[in-house]
């Protein structure tokens, strides 16, 4: 765990993904992100509204990747790479790139979250199913808490051909057994009578009837913010504060800081700042910076006696820089060798951020889990060698064919400029 290198009450107005791959590792108590749900449509806020002049594109084409983006995910997420590759034969010909983004962004929340954190991701139906294997694979499936559902009632139109999809789905896992969780409760009715009395249970009564405090259940009915309701900012996506506030009271404590990489509407950064949290958002459109100060000033309440109009609120533009690094820091992963003994004189030249993780790849292919790991070598350099060994001994795909102790020296006796040759 380092200390956090982004001040409290930062906005950054840029790519996300650039910014998390500038902040410490391990420094982040809760992240909340609602992102693009892949609808394949612009969002633009009302005309006339504090929101004026926010959009977002939800919209992602293959032309949007960036390649070094599926050369990490290879490296040092094997099966999550696979999986990805197989979203390419189903489903709407975007989902791919919209899936890799959504990768690299968890990615690097998983990086710079505590291991006391934990993540809510917002969605719905559109990417639900899709996103639940990618935390899986990122997070682990024993961090999986709740799938919350969050219900709302809206007018509109009656549809003719399917039920009105009237909820959005939260995915909440955390990065380990050891996580923050303040239990919330509500109330559970009796229909108008006192029940029977159970020990350790407490029973109060009000103007509806009977009732008992229960633990919140993972189904929550908080209206959504409505066109005449005070917190209306007009952003297209807003999220109602209540839902916010729960998920902070629950999952943070006082002082603790809360990221929201996708922060447009700015309701995590209110609910953070009324809950006495330390926050950072993250959003595209520079327009987040003046909706998160107009609504500090009308909507959270006084901090240490310091009006909330007067608050020191940062806009950044540029990613911070690392400081749990030295200034001559530089990538090392494992260049590693693997064989098989169905495959006699050839070997996998390889690059992984943990060889374990590779092995147990390739061990789950193979009935028999006959692949061995011969060799690994971390270093700086890890690219060029495997390009060096692929450039000196005959190769199909990233087997290449020579003696194993060849191939070993080589490696270990790799010197900068060799693949100059």
């Amino acid at each position: 765990m380092t200390e956090c290198n982004v001040e409290n009450r930062t906005i950054f107005c840029d790519d996300n993904i650039d910014i998390l791959q500038g902040i410490n590792s391990e420094c982040i108590d809760l992240i909340y992100l609602d992102p693009p749900f892949n609808k394949n449509k612009k969002f633009t806020a009302s005309v006339g509204t504090s929101a004026e002049g926010s959009c977002f594109n939800d919209i992602f084409t293959e032309k949007d990747l960036n390649e070094t983006w599926l050369t990490a995910i290879q490296e040092d997420r094997p099966a999550l790479f696979q999986y990805l590759n197989g979203t390419k034969i189903i489903g709407r010909r975007y989902n791919f790139a919209y899936l890799v983004y959504m990768s690299i962004c968890l990615s690097e929340c998983h990086r710079v979250l505590k291991q006391t954190g934990s993540i809510y991701l917002h969605c719905d139906s559109t990417m639900s199913h899709y996103l639940k294997i990618i935390m899986d694979c990122i997070f682990g499936e024993d961090n999986f808490r709740n799938e919350i559902v969050w219900c709302y009632k809206s007018g509109g139109a009656k549809p003719k051909r399917h039920f009105s999809r009237k909820h959005d789905v939260i995915l909440w896992y955390t990065m380990s057994e050891s996580y923050t969780f303040h239990q919330q409760t509500e109330k559970s009715y009796n229909r108008g009578f006192k029940p029977y009395g159970f020990k350790g249970v407490e029973e109060f009564c009000d103007e509806v009837g009977w009732y008992t405090l229960v633990g919140i259940k993972d189904y929550w009915n908080i209206p959504m913010v409505g066109r005449t309701s005070s917190e209306r900012t007009g952003y297209p996506t807003q999220k109602p504060l209540a839902l916010l506030q729960r998920i902070i009271e629950t999952s943070s404590s006082e002082n603790d800081l809360v990221l929201d990489p996708f922060c447009g509407g700015a309701t995590t950064c209110i609910a953070a700042e009324q809950l006495n949290r330390k926050w950072v958002g993250i959003d595209i459109s520079p327009m987040t910076y003046d909706l998160i100060k107009n609504r500090l000033a009308k909507e959270a309440t006084d901090t240490d006696n310091v009006p909330q109009n007067q608050l020191d609120i940062h806009q950044r533009a540029e990613s911070p820089k690392r400081t749990d690094q030295c200034a001559t820091y530089q990538e090392t992963k494992f260049v590693y060798v693997i064989s098989h003994p169905r495959l006699p004189g050839e070997y996998k030249v390889g690059i992984a951020k943990s060889c374990e993780t590779i092995l147990n790849f390739y061990q789950a292919s193979d009935p028999d889990g006959q692949y061995k790991l011969e060799f690994k070598f971390e270093t700086p350099w890890f690219r060029s060698i495997k390009c060096h060994i692929h450039k000196n001994f005959e190769h199909r795909h990233e087997w290449v064919k020579g003696d194993l102790m060849d191939i070993i020296d080589l490696i270990k006796n790799y010197k900068p400029g060799d693949n100059s040759d």
